[in-house]
């Protein structure tokens, strides 16, 4: 980026195209390959959940910035397939909260494992310092999204 803010117009034009591509082959490819257990939605919502603080379906709505019955729609075969449960508000309000399952997150941190495998793979000839670097800057451009859009993401403290 230049001085005035601006940038490059052929790197902004890559890393516009590089982004599109990397949409493509991550994470909706990796989701697909046998092995895994969640589809692309349950995978987000429970990383939303596993902190251990349950939502209300309006607080994961504005966390996926999506309509709400779209949230209801997915936690409800969420339900069903138990990967979470609804519990009472802890802070004692009326609208019953939604919690990472057990099942849930074993789930999840199985197919977790699974795209570390995956992704190990494709990085296998990387050094440790470009797989480190990579995941800074792609947790950089993931932290100045979400501070645009007033929106942050939690993070468990062993990634920061």
């Amino acid at each position: 980026m230049s001085d005035s803010g601006v940038a490059d117009d052929v790197a902004l034009s890559r890393l516009v195209f590089e982004l599109a591509l990397f949409a493509r082959h991550f994470p909706a490819s990796l989701l697909r390959r046998p092995g895994f257990h969640l589809d692309r939605s349950a995978f987000l919502i429970l990383t939303r959940l596993e902190s251990g603080c349950a939502l209300s379906l309006r607080e994961l709505s504005q966390a996926f910035q999506l309509d709400i019955s779209t949230i209801n729609r997915q936690v409800a075969a969420m339900l069903k397939q138990e990967l979470v449960d609804r519990v009472p508000d802890p802070d004692g309000g009326i609208a019953r909260k939604i919690r990472a399952s057990t099942k849930g997150l074993e789930l999840l941190a199985a197919d977790r494992a699974q795209s570390c495998d995956n992704i190990n793979t494709v990085v296998a000839d990387w050094s440790d310092l470009d797989i480190g670097e990579f995941g800074r800057l792609i947790a950089r451009f993931n932290e100045s999204v979400e501070h645009l859009e007033h929106n942050p993401w939690p993070r468990p403290p062993e990634i920061h």
